[in-house]
């Protein structure tokens, strides 16, 4: 009996493994193919990284369960319940600290509801999970457009380019932030 037990438990870390590799490959074609194309594909392929990214990794009922979660706190913030999405994303992030997607979204609530110094980190958490994640990249554009940081924004949205070129926010903020700070020095 231990040993079917012991048996299925490495067959699920396997399986996990797999699940996991299979993922980041699949993340990998992508961002590939989103440096070369065009705004309609492009966007296409944005698509499917956020479908990827919206889901938990983990193929068991907890990650039905944390992509369930996470999808109701995108229904609060739509609903403009900030304080009850903000709730619901620290609970995922407690519950799994390594989803990049559940720091991204609490960053987003910290973000409308001002708090631009706790969303920036919340943004640090998400692009050490996952340096590709052109919505943190922009999102840390307009935190530290916020915070007066131009020139901070302005390298998030070129790093932004370099990973989604066709991407329409930075080529909007990057020619205004640099008017904002010229502006400024006057």
């Amino acid at each position: 009996m231990k040993k079917i037990i012991l048996s299925f438990i490495l067959g699920l870390l396997i399986f996990t493994n797999v699940g996991a590799e299979n993922r980041e490959n699949e993340l990998n074609n992508l961002f590939k193919k989103l440096k070369k194309s065009k705004t309609v594909e492009a966007k296409e392929i944005e698509n499917k990284i956020w479908k990827i990214w919206v889901t938990h990794p983990s193929e068991d009922r907890r990650g039905y369960r944390l992509t369930e979660l996470l999808a109701q706190g995108s229904i609060f913030i739509n609903q403009r319940k900030l304080s009850d999405a903000y709730l619901l994303f620290s609970q995922i992030i407690i519950e799994d600290p390594k989803w990049s997607e559940a720091w991204n979204k609490r960053a987003t609530v910290l973000y409308l509801m001002g708090k631009y110094e706790e969303s920036q980190n919340d943004i640090n958490k998400v692009l050490k999970l996952e340096k590709r994640h052109f919505g943190a990249l922009s999102g840390q554009g307009l935190v530290q457009t916020k915070l007066k940081n131009y020139d901070k924004a302005i390298e998030s949205y070129k790093e932004v380019q370099k990973i989604y070129p066709s991407m329409e926010a930075p080529k909007d903020m990057i020619p205004f932030l640099k008017k904002l700070i010229k502006e400024e020095s006057i």
